[in-house]
Formats: C-alpha cells, sequence, structure tokens
C-alpha cells in the first residue's frame, strides 16, 4: 500500500489567494471607478500578507520516504 504525503499548509494557502485576489480586484476595480469608496491600502497589506504566509509554509515540497517490503 502506497502512502503519500502532502503539504498541509497548500490546501489553505489556494484559499488565502483566492480571497486575497478577490477583495484585491474588488478594491482595485473601485479605485478606479469610484477613488472614494476604495480601500486600496488595506489590499495592499493583504497581498504582502499572503506573499509572505506562501512563501513560508506554502510550495515548499514535502519528501517521501521510500519503504522496501
Amino acid at each position: 500500500m502506497k502512502t503519500t504525503a502532502r503539504n498541509q499548509y497548500a490546501y489553505v494557502s489556494n484559499i488565502l489567494i483566492t480571497i486575497v485576489s478577490a477583495i484585491f480586484g474588488y478594491n482595485f476595480y473601485q479605485a478606479i471607478v469610484h477613488p472614494e469608496k476604495s480601500n486600496i491600502a488595506i489590499s495592499l497589506i493583504l497581498v504582502v500578507f499572503t506573499s509572505v504566509m506562501v512563501r513560508k509554509y506554502g510550495y515548499q515540497p514535502v519528501k517521501e520516504k521510500k519503504k522496501d517490503i
């Protein structure tokens, strides 16, 4: 029976990227159409936070151990 180890943070990173992308896209649209209603600074902070978290925990390869029977 073969088991594989997965990176436990990859799923969370994908969700975080999706949410932050949607928030940034909406605020970028607001900055273009209605500049007085935009919160682009908060969105940029979220983008930087997401980038740091993905680099720290995100897409690091997981080494698998091979067992010979």
